[in-house]
């Protein structure tokens, strides 16, 4: 990410929107925070569930709460303070999304499998992206966190209970429950057979 992205970042996202008071001599701090850790707060926010529709705005959000907060993160704490955000503003969405989960995952499913479709299709990027979605949403959230920051930031046991604040064996254990609820979902979708194709 460039600074002129940086820049756009802190601008209001509506007219009536403010910017957030910043504290005197933390512009750079900030502008640090929006280079450093953008994408990883973006992937964050659409991998645990933020439609892809709202990612931007929510992103722009977490960063406006951090310029408030700033003058209480600690120095070198500031990608555990954007994840603790980040994973709020998920559980938000969960939960507005609870009522229409079963309308929301139907239609999902019916715009990204045809039954008749071979394997190169299924493989298309965004019907892909479509079924793990969909995958994904089955998971609590303390599941599929604990298995997006190990498989798909490639975080190490020790950096994932780090940034999440819990012990190794809790990261061990939730990573290995969310690995066998993905797996159990992909057969109870696709069958077991598939799911193995679909996995090579």
């Amino acid at each position: 990410m460039n600074d002129a992205s940086a820049t756009v970042l802190l601008l209001p996202i509506r007219e009536s929107d403010a910017r957030p008071k910043v504290p005197a001599g933390h512009d750079e701090r900030i502008r640090s925070l929006l280079v450093t850790h953008f994408d990883f707060v973006w992937r964050s926010l659409r991998r645990l569930g933020v439609p892809s529709s709202s990612v931007d705005d929510a992103a722009q959000e977490v960063f406006w709460i951090a310029a408030r907060k700033l003058e209480h993160i600690e120095p070198g704490s500031e990608r555990a303070f954007l994840f603790a955000v980040v994973i709020r503003f998920a559980s938000d969405v969960r939960r507005r999304q609870a009522r229409n989960r079963e309308r929301t995952d139907s239609a999902a499913l019916d715009a990204a499998i045809d039954s008749h479709a071979d394997i190169e299709v299924l493989v298309d990027q965004k019907r892909a992206r479509d079924l793990l979605d969909v995958v994904l949403d089955c998971l609590p959230l303390e599941l599929r966190t604990v298995l997006m920051l190990s498989e798909g930031e490639r975080l190490t046991m020790a950096e994932v209970a780090s940034l999440l604040g819990i012990p190794p064996g809790t990261v061990a254990s939730r990573l290995r429950r969310a690995r066998q609820l993905f797996e159990a979902k992909v057969n109870e979708l696709f069958g077991p057979d598939r799911a193995e194709e679909s996995g090579q």
